[in-house]
C-alpha cells in the first residue's frame, strides 16, 4: 500500500523534467533570443553592477569569439578537406549577392535623401554580407550538409573580400579608403574565425582521430554553444540599439528593410538551391548572415545608423531558423 502511494510521486519528476528538457531543446532559439533580451534589461537595471559595465564589456569580446571558435571547430571534426567541394548553386549564390550588392550600391550614389540613402545603405548590407559562420550548425540540425554549407562561406568571403573594397567607394566614398587597406580589413575581420576553427580541427582529426572522434560524437554540443553565443549577440544588439539615438521611424524602416531583404534571400536560396537537390543548404546560405559582418561594416565604411541593420536581421534570421526546427520536429513526429 505504502508502495503504491508512493508511486505516482517517483515517477511524477521524471516526466515533469522530461517535459521541461524536452521544451528547451525544441524551442532553444527563441529561448536565447528572449533570454539575450532579458538579460540586457535586468543587467542594466540593477545599480550596484554599474561598476562591472567595461569588465562584462571585455569579457563578452573574449567569451563570444571563443564559442564561435569553439563551436566551428566540434562541427568541423566532421568535415575533412575531402568533403568540401563547391557546386553549381555556390556560383548562381555568389552571383545573386555581388549583382545586388553592386546594384543597390550604384542606386545608392544617385540618392541625395539622407533617410532613404540610410535605409538604401542598409539593404546594401543585407545583400552583401557573407554566409554566417554559425549555418553550417543550423544546416546539420535541418539535416543539410555542412560540408557544403562551409565550402560556400569559404567562397562567399573571398568574393566579398574583393568586390566590397572596389564597390563600397562608389556607395560611401571616404578619404583614403582604397581597395588593398579595405580588401586586407575585410579579411582580418572575416576570416579567422572561419578558417582557424577548420584547419585546428582537420589538425586532430590527422594527428589525433580517437580525440576527434570522441569529441565529434557530441553532435548537439556546437549548436547549443551556439544558442549561448547567440543570447549574448541579442543582448550586445539590444544595448546598440539602446543606445543608438536612432528616431523610431528610422528604427521601424530599417526593421522593414531588413525582414524583406531577409525574406527575398531565404526564399531565392531554397529556390535555387532546390534545382540542384539542395533546398536546405541553399536558404542557409543566402539567408542566414554574418551579422556581426554587418554591424562592423556600417560602422567601418558607411553611416553608424546603418549597424543597426546588423542586429535586425539577426532576429528575423533567427526568428525563420526557429520556425524552420519548428518544421523539422513536427515532420519527424
Amino acid at each position: 500500500m505504502i508502495h503504491s502511494f508512493l508511486r505516482p510521486n517517483v515517477h511524477h519528476g521524471g516526466p515533469t523534467r522530461s517535459a521541461v528538457m524536452d521544451f528547451v531543446k525544441n524551442w532553444t532559439l527563441p529561448i536565447a533570443i528572449l533570454s539575450g533580451v532579458a538579460a540586457y534589461f535586468l543587467y542594466v537595471n540593477i545599480p550596484w553592477l554599474d561598476s562591472t559595465h567595461e569588465a562584462v564589456n571585455r569579457m563578452v569580446e573574449i567569451v563570444q569569439p571563443l564559442l564561435i571558435f569553439s563551436m566551428l571547430f566540434l562541427t568541423f571534426l566532421s568535415v575533412g578537406p575531402h568533403d568540401l567541394r563547391f557546386r553549381r548553386w555556390h556560383v548562381w549564390h555568389v552571383g545573386i549577392q555581388l549583382v545586388l550588392f553592386g546594384a543597390l550600391a550604384l542606386a545608392v550614389t544617385f540618392i541625395s535623401d539622407m533617410e532613404w540613402r540610410i535605409i538604401a545603405e542598409s539593404a546594401m548590407l543585407c545583400l552583401l554580407c557573407p554566409t554566417a559562420t554559425a549555418a553550417a550548425v543550423v544546416t546539420r540540425k535541418l539535416g543539410g550538409s555542412p560540408a557544403d554549407i562551409t565550402s560556400y562561406t569559404i567562397l562567399v568571403n573571398l568574393a566579398i573580400a574583393v568586390t566590397a573594397p572596389a564597390l563600397l567607394p562608389l556607395a560611401h566614398p571616404q578619404e583614403g579608403m582604397t581597395f588593398f587597406p579595405t580588401f586586407m580589413m575585410i579579411i582580418g575581420k572575416v576570416f579567422p574565425l572561419l578558417i582557424c576553427p577548420l584547419v585546428f580541427a582537420w589538425l586532430v582529426r590527422r594527428f589525433a582521430p580517437e580525440v576527434g572522434k570522441r569529441l565529434a560524437s557530441f553532435r548537439d554540443l556546437p549548436f547549443y554553444m551556439w544558442a549561448v553565443a547567440l543570447a549574448i549577440a541579442i543582448a550586445v544588439t539590444v544595448k546598440a540599439i539602446v543606445h543608438s539615438n536612432v528616431p523610431t521611424g528610422y528604427l521601424l524602416a530599417i526593421g522593414g528593410v531588413t525582414f524583406v531583404c531577409c525574406v527575398l534571400q531565404f526564399w531565392l536560396g531554397k529556390l535555387i538551391g532546390g534545382i540542384y537537390g539542395q533546398r536546405t543548404e541553399g536558404g542557409q546560405a543566402l539567408g542566414q548572415k554574418n551579422t556581426v559582418f554587418i554591424i562592423w561594416m556600417g560602422y567601418t565604411f558607411l553611416s553608424p545608423v546603418t549597424a543597426v541593420a546588423g542586429g535586425v536581421y539577426s532576429v528575423w534570421h533567427n526568428i525563420y531558423n526557429s520556425y524552420q526546427l519548428y518544421r523539422q520536429r513536427h515532420s519527424l513526429r
